[in-house]
């Protein structure tokens, strides 16, 4: 079962879609457009003139597969199942200082953006000076809010397909809101409805700012977003349902007016902030200001400090944020490392569940061992470059290293010697690789897609999907969990000679899953 290289064809005339007449698709292409238009699938169009002045905005269709994906029914299910014990691993690591400051020992020292992450996590959460239990009170006794999302490629095993974790998201989770929207789009293009069989498009005003005490969801966005329709579902959603506002500020508007009561921990922007929601502060380029904190220049860090000490609820905090990291995710794949997570009687088989999910991960820091240090030697010594990935410590797709780049990768940062006899080949990895994992490259099944990017069909050719199951965790500051669901799927797809998967990066497609 193991996948075929097939090349993606940009060509989108009828002779090179089989089955599918012209008419037909342009039927797709028109439904799809007026459907997107009538209920949010879309995305900001980035202003061409970057000077322009203009406060208006314009929308076009979001990147979606313009038919759903063959999914088996049984691993759409297994991600479902591994939601919530996935949301449990994510608390329980949050709370254990030890295991994040051992597993990130050796990133921190040659990644600065996840050891300043680590850092504030230290002095807020591990700070336990009696001279200074006032400063971090608030923070410790706060709720916790996680919206993760695990995110899975199938992978065969010889006999069948099964999923396997490509990461683990545990801060800025999106397309929540549009992947509900494709599945409602893919839902009425396979029963070809007509012009009755459209939802009538909910044409929401941005809601005016309240005047009253009632407090608030802060959401941390980057100050050029595109992705707001996607944002906006949720805080429609939140009003709509709720009646909760929703106050949407970057980082740098954050440091310039959100305070921080030292007396009580409360968040405040006009009313006080209940929740603090991150779609932003995931890479270092959402702190353009730097990290120094010292001298007061670092005022994106100095925001996400201010937001962390104080007693609102954080979506993730940075125990959440720190447990989504690569590093993390592979120490997880070590032989006990989850079920540590996971004792007693009624947790026994939880462990055994989630380590069904993971793929082959490998350490290139201090702590490799053998295991690890083989799967180096095979991309060195045996071409074997294809069958892995190079992954640093970022989300948001872009930055992964394949192929030719990642043996590049790996050469200009290994040390190699030889016997006389040209045998027994040792290597040291050098320090600058402890900020990466080496993982299996996962091969999901290819099958035939329809892709359409800023209103236009992009091609058609064989394509590839990946899985996220979103998952939903409330814990209080002691660890109560009172809240641990799964909270819905997003299925992304790409042509299959594409190797990175992000949506808003422009590598791949929403789309949604039929079950078989």
């Amino acid at each position: 079962m193991t996948p075929s290289s097939t090349t993606s064809s940009s060509s989108s005339s009828s002779s090179s879609i089989p089955h599918l007449s012209s008419t037909t698709l342009t039927n797709l292409v028109d439904y799809t457009i007026s459907f997107s238009a009538a209920n949010g699938l879309q995305v900001q169009q980035q202003k061409s003139n970057e000077g322009t002045t203009s406060s208006s905005a314009s929308y076009i269709t979001a990147p979606i597969s313009l038919l759903p994906q063959a999914y088996p029914r049984t691993q759409f299910q297994h991600g479902i199942t591994l939601s919530t014990p996935f949301n449990v691993l994510v608390d329980r690591i949050s709370r254990n200082g030890r295991f994040l400051q051992d597993t990130l020992r050796g990133v921190r020292d040659v990644d600065e953006f996840t050891g300043m992450l680590l850092t504030l996590y230290e002095q807020i959460y591990l700070n336990h000076d009696d001279d200074d239990d006032d400063m971090n009170v608030h923070a410790k006794g706060a709720d916790r809010l996680g919206i993760l999302r695990s995110d899975y490629m199938l992978h065969s095993d010889i006999v069948e397909y099964s999923i396997k974790q490509v990461e683990l998201n545990t801060i800025a989770s999106s397309f929540a809101g549009l992947a509900s929207s494709v599945a409602k789009l893919h839902g009425f293009l396979t029963r070809r409805m007509g012009e009755e069989g459209l939802q009538e498009f909910l044409d929401v005003n941005e809601r005016a700012v309240m005047g009253s005490s009632q407090p608030v969801i802060l959401f941390v966005v980057q100050p050029n977003e595109t992705n707001t329709v996607d944002q906006r579902l949720l805080e429609f959603a939140l009003w709509d349902n709720h009646e909760i506002p929703v106050v949407r500020m970057s980082l740098g508007e954050i440091h310039k007016r959100v305070t921080l009561d030292t007396n009580d921990g409360a968040v405040v922007v006009q009313q006080e902030v209940a929740v603090v929601y991150f779609r932003a502060g995931y890479a270092p380029t959402d702190y353009p200001s730097g990290y120094n904190t010292a001298d007061g220049s670092g005022i994106e860090w100095l925001a996400r400090e201010r937001l962390e000490r104080g007693c609102a609820a954080k979506c993730p905090n940075l125990g959440y944020h720190l447990a989504g990291t690569k590093k993390v995710q592979q120490e997880l794949a070590r032989r006990g490392a989850v079920e540590q997570f996971f004792q007693g009687d009624e947790e026994a088989g939880v462990a055994a569940q989630i380590r069904t999910a993971f793929a082959g991960l490998y350490s290139l820091g201090a702590d490799a061992n053998e295991e690890d240090m083989e799967a180096v030697k095979d991309v060195l010594f045996n071409d074997a470059q294809g069958q892995y990935v190079l992954k640093p410590q970022r989300e948001g797709g872009g930055y992964n290293y394949y192929g030719e780049n990642l043996a590049n990768k790996l050469k200009e940062n290994c040390t190699i010697t030889v016997d006389d006899d040209g045998n027994n080949n040792d290597v040291t990895l050098s320090p600058d690789l402890s900020e990466f994992i080496l993982m299996e490259r996962l091969f999901p099944p290819q099958q035939r897609a329809l892709l359409l990017r800023n209103g236009q069909v992009e091609g058609t050719g064989m394509s590839i999907s990946e899985l996220g199951c979103f998952g939903a965790i409330i814990s209080s500051g002691d660890g109560e969990v009172v809240h641990n669901e799964y909270a819905g799927f997003l299925l992304r797809t790409k042509f299959s000679g594409v190797d990175e998967g992000g949506v808003a990066s422009g590598f791949a497609t929403l789309s949604s899953p039929y079950l078989c």
